[in-house]
């Protein structure tokens, strides 16, 4: 099955965790779709594509050394899949506060990491906290991201030892 970055298949409900990781792994191998993501030697690329039921998807370029810092998708779900080279996710195995806070001290033993190669990837629930990076020193990676509902807002934190804060709020019309 191919996957076109303007057309979606019709749902009759909102996607699961799991169908958001299945599009993820079909759109990863689509060779076609992944070839047609311009790469910059120095800044994240991305292409929209149409996720399954509705959700909001992503085609991701990351050059090396590039990454996300720390941030959530509020109240979405989601899935993500390296189509090629390599992504490292940090992220927190605890569940925050949604709201109502600017400054966090974390337990010694929330910290997490995954190393995910070429077709490897994950689903995640509701306020996920993590950051995203490709740590090669000369290799681009190529990722596919879906959320469902499509995201109302990206919280994005700054980090510094067992401290998390919130620094921002994103809202959709930030970065489309």
């Amino acid at each position: 099955m191919s996957v076109s970055p303007l057309t979606s298949p019709t749902a009759a409900s909102a996607p699961s965790q799991a169908e958001l990781l299945d599009f993820v792994r079909r759109a990863a191998a689509d060779a076609e779709l992944i070839a047609s993501l311009p790469l910059d030697p120095e800044g994240r690329t991305w292409l929209r594509l149409a996720g399954p039921g509705g959700s909001e998807a992503w085609l991701i370029g990351w050059p090396p050394g590039t990454g996300t810092g720390w941030h959530d998708h509020a109240d979405s779900v989601g899935a993500f899949l390296t189509a090629s080279g390599e992504l490292r996710e940090n992220s927190l195995a605890a569940r925050l506060p949604t709201d109502g806070w600017r400054t966090l001290e974390l337990t010694e033993d929330v910290d997490r990491e995954r190393r995910l190669g070429a077709g490897e990837g994950r689903a995640f629930g509701r306020h996920h906290v993590h950051e995203v990076y490709n740590d090669s020193p000369d290799s681009h990676a190529v990722s596919v991201h879906a959320y469902y509902p499509p995201l109302p807002r990206i919280r994005r934190y700054s980090r510094s030892g067992q401290v998390l804060r919130l620094e921002q709020v994103e809202r959709p019309e930030d970065w489309q």
